[in-house]
């Protein structure tokens, strides 16, 4: 997964139906990744190498259709390899903690870059929060206090799984900083391919140190394979498409569908069942999120 900017269209376009239903779609195909890395029978971090060297060819094609006429800049490219390394401890923490926590919890924690790097943006700029942006940051506590005590109230496994989303938020948001910097003059399909050739090899690694099962086993190859089509072609693909045309608060308010999703799959499929209060955690942390997109351009595509 890379990066989603939402950018004016100086032309003045307005968002037709395709580019709503492409923003919809796009979150959708996202939202089931987590569901996927329970499926396929690799280890988790071998899931994510998977997810991550599958689609290179697609990706390089895309690269060089988008590209412009100037030289690649290598300051540039070492500079997604950098961020390569942040991305694949992100893909690393987040599908480990898949496999330990409900998905809507992963959902939401794992899209907690945004508020992070809000956070982040206050503490380098040295001023003060304004209203919105102190009511998202507390939002965000709240809830996630909520979930993490309901999670502990299941089970420590539970509570260790949060915590790995949680981490990968950070390391998302780390990867946020450069790899959107990179991005502006690259373009989205390059920076992700440059960021997918670098990570990948890095969870080949972890995966093998880790002991964990590479190879697909009984399951087969079909969850490994529509894991990586689905979160790094289809989502990114269909959100490159539609991103530009809305605002960040419609945005905002779409990424909102992935925990939704995530909760009616773990439902259905892990009977992971909600209460009133787990319901009152999501819709804070997903407040926050909501805030924080508003405050920034920088967005979650998983």
């Amino acid at each position: 997964m890379g990066s989603a900017t939402a950018t004016p269209d100086k032309n003045g376009f307005q968002p037709g139906a395709w580019h709503f239903a492409a923003l919809i779609a796009g979150n959708v195909a996202l939202a089931l990744g987590p569901w996927l890395v329970r499926l396929a029978d690799t280890g988790p971090v071998a899931a994510a190498f998977w997810r991550l060297l599958l689609p290179v060819p697609i990706l390089a094609l895309l690269a060089w259709r988008a590209r412009s006429a100037a030289p690649l800049d290598r300051k540039l490219a070492l500079l997604c390899v950098f961020a390569g390394g942040f991305f694949a401890l992100d893909l690393a923490s987040w599908h480990v903690g898949i496999e330990r926590t409900r998905l809507a919890n992963a959902v939401l924690f794992g899209n907690s870059g945004g508020v992070i790097l809000m956070v982040w943006g206050l503490v380098a700029a040295r001023r003060a929060p304004t209203g919105q942006e102190a009511g998202g940051v507390l939002a965000a506590l709240a809830g996630a206090a909520i979930l993490l005590g309901r999670s502990l109230e299941i089970s420590a496994a539970t509570f260790v799984g949060d915590l790995f989303c949680l981490a990968a938020g950070v390391f998302y948001a780390c990867y946020l900083l450069p790899a959107q910097r990179a991005r502006t003059v690259l373009g989205p399909w390059m920076v992700l391919l440059l960021v997918s050739l670098s990570a990948s090899p890095l969870l080949f690694g972890i995966a093998v140190a880790a002991g964990e099962p590479v190879l697909p086993g009984a399951a087969g190859w079909t969850p490994v394979l529509v894991l990586a089509l689905s979160s790094q072609i289809v989502g990114q693909g269909l959100l490159v498409f539609s991103l530009r045309h809305f605002s960040p608060l419609i945005i905002g308010m779409a990424l909102l569908t992935q925990p939704a999703i995530a909760a009616l799959v773990g439902w259905f499929a892990f009977d992971e069942l909600l209460v009133p209060l787990d319901v009152l955690g999501m819709v804070l942390v997903g407040t926050a999120l909501v805030l924080a997109r508003t405050r920034g351009r920088l967005g979650r595509v998983r």
